[in-house]
Parts: structure tokens; C-alpha cells; sequence
């Protein structure tokens, strides 16, 4: 990983994009990294746009907030069409292909990823997309180790879905290895 990534995890409201990224913060501060982070979401609980901004660094980070992010996870169309236009250049964008119809964007990666459709047919229920998502992110883009975001998970996720939680982690990295080769 480089000095400094800006991660923009996206959704909305129900899928569980601020408790991945709280998971993708508590991982990287495992890993020695700097974090900061921040979290937003509409005023709907459920359905209204939700957003997790997570900066993760090898040295103190100056300025706490995602201004482009290096890395987008989309897992709603609304999202990815809003957030695409906040990209650094030579960015990778992580979109749940079965939620998200991608449009081209110049100097970016874009990489689909079936989250939402794996966690129904493996899991048999669709809440933990979020945590398919974030393992096949950090495979992809190798931002934090997978043994760190384990342990995030064992510790951020209640007693009863923390078994399900890591085996969606396990799904994401197995979809995340396929898409890096």
C-alpha cells in the first residue's frame, strides 16, 4: 500500500456500508496504519444513501476526510453515480454488478464484483454483501491483511452473526483473488 489511500465505501441505508467501513478502520489500525473515518447516511434508516469515508496511512494523516477517493466501493446505482465524480485519478472502483450498471470513467479501474448475489446463493441471506464487498476490496487492492479484518470482525460484529460475518469475508477474498488475476 502507498502512504495514504482514500476509501469511499457506498450504499444505501440496510446494507451495512458503515459497519464495513468501521471493520475496514479497526483492520487497518490492527495493521499498524493510521486511520480516520467518518460516516454518513440519509435520514431514512433504511433506503436513504449511507456512506463510510475511511483514510488509511503509513504516517499521521494531516486532513481526516476523503476529498477523492483512491478507492470506491459502490453498492447501490445512486451511490456509484454520485461518487464517481469524486475520483482521484487512476482510482479502483469496486461495484456490486448485480446492483450497479457501470458507465465508463477515464483513468479509473472498475472491477464488478457479485457481493449481493453470492451472499443470497452461499449465505443464504443478502446482509452480509457488505462484508463479501470488503474482502474482495481487500484483496484487490491489498489496503489491509485479511487476518486483521478478521479480528475486526470478532470484535465489531455481535456473538450470532460474527460466524457468518467471516465466512462472507472468505467469500469476498475468494471473488477478489478471481478478479485480481
Amino acid at each position: 500500500m502507498g502512504a495514504l489511500k482514500q476509501v469511499r465505501l457506498s450504499g444505501f441505508g440496510g446494507q451495512g456500508v458503515v459497519l464495513a467501513g468501521t471493520i475496514l478502520g479497526h483492520g487497518a489500525v490492527k495493521d499498524g496504519k493510521w486511520v480516520a473515518g467518518s460516516s454518513s447516511y440519509g435520514a431514512q434508516a433504511r433506503g436513504g444513501s449511507a456512506r463510510a469515508d475511511v483514510v488509511v496511512s503509513d504516517r499521521p494523516i494531516v486532513f481526516p476526510h476523503v476529498i477523492e477517493a483512491n478507492v470506491l466501493a459502490a453498492m447501490a446505482q445512486t451511490a456509484y453515480d454520485k461518487y464517481t465524480e469524486q475520483l482521484a485519478r487512476g482510482a479502483t472502483v469496486i461495484y456490486d454488478d448485480e446492483l450497479v450498471r457501470p458507465r465508463s470513467i477515464d483513468g479509473a479501474i472498475q472491477i464488478g464484483v457479485p457481493a449481493t448475489s453470492t451472499a443470497i446463493k452461499l449465505l443464504n441471506q443478502q446482509q452480509s454483501a457488505n462484508i463479501v464487498i470488503l474482502g474482495a476490496i481487500a484483496v484487490i487492492t491489498g489496503i489491509v491483511s485479511k487476518g486483521a479484518l478478521s479480528s475486526a470482525i470478532e470484535e465489531n460484529v455481535s456473538e450470532r452473526f460474527k460466524d457468518l460475518n467471516i465466512r462472507a469475508l472468505e467469500l469476498g477474498y475468494k471473488l477478489g483473488e478471481a478478479d485480481k488475476q
